[in-house]
């Protein structure tokens, strides 16, 4: 049995060095679709270098939380931001605010209906949605996110997952099921499976082998693995405390024997543009 492998790099837009990592990552190396982050300090110059890479299948990656400001004013979306109309740094404030009745649905769909419309803007066709710190896991966010995705004709959104047996892990499964019977009402395809949630900046080659083998062993047919490469030394992004490996994965990403392990497990590379929708109901 054929299966389709997605190898997402999400963040385009953060720094140069991300934007110049995912294009080599595309062009030398196996990654078949990037997220652009809306508001990104460098969206400009990811937007040059997808127009410039039309084999590089665009996502719309949506923020609520972050080190980059909203692009609506804190007046317009109160119940996202503090008071000096930031976003909030973790996903944990959005599932707090969610608990206690203080995520306003309408706040959430002016500001990524507007990060939509700016990724929609760039010119190249966008495949997918999904968000920063997969703040569509929260049911609130699921909805607008797979509505918003549909009222722009953006035919898959990501479903973020855990295989991990932790707390934090079944929590995410939970919502997980949640968010695919959104995508599913909305019509909207999504993978059988998904990594990179659990492995958030530390994807090195050995560790994406032992996701590789462990997305062959579930027998999923559509399955996206979801990465984080950037340059090595890109003094951009030493703002951000992630404790990420960016160019570990980046390195994994270019590794020629990484994409030979990948069809000798059966995978083809491809892009969101590959599902339908009956492969995102399954």
């Amino acid at each position: 049995m054929t299966r389709l492998l997605i190898v997402t790099a999400d963040d385009l837009g953060l720094t140069r060095g991300v934007n110049a990592a995912v294009r080599q990552a595309h062009e030398d190396g196996i990654v078949t679709a990037t997220s652009l982050l809306a508001v990104g300090r460098e969206f400009d110059d990811a937007a040059a270098m997808l127009r410039d890479v039309p084999t590089l299948e665009l996502g719309a990656h949506l923020a609520l939380v972050g080190e980059d400001p909203p692009l609506l004013s804190a007046r317009e979306i109160p119940t996202l931001v503090d008071s000096r109309g930031a976003f909030p740094l973790s996903y944990r404030t959005v599932v707090r605010r969610g608990l206690t009745g203080r995520l306003d649905p309408d706040d959430v769909r002016r500001e990524l209906d507007a990060q939509l419309q700016r990724v929609l803007g760039v010119g190249v066709p966008v495949t997918h949605v999904d968000t920063h710190q997969h703040t569509h896991l929260w049911p609130t966010v699921a909805t607008v996110v797979a509505d918003l995705a549909r009222a722009a004709g953006v035919p898959a959104v990501r479903l973020p997952g855990s295989h991990s047996h932790a707390p934090v892990g079944m929590g995410v499964r939970l919502l997980s099921r949640r968010t695919r019977s959104a995508l599913r009402a909305a019509g909207r395809a999504t993978t059988e499976d998904y990594a990179g949630l659990d492995e958030a900046g530390h994807l090195d080659a050995d560790r994406f082998r032992r996701t590789l083998a462990d997305a062959v062993r579930r027998g999923a047919r559509t399955v996206e693995i979801n990465t984080h490469p950037a340059q090595a030394g890109d003094g951009d992004l030493r703002r951000f405390t992630w404790d990420y490996q960016w160019a570990d994965e980046l390195a994994m990403l270019l590794d020629p024997a990484v994409r030979d392990e990948i069809a000798v497990a059966g995978f083809t590379l491809g892009g969101f543009a590959a599902l339908t929708t009956s492969d995102g109901a399954a």
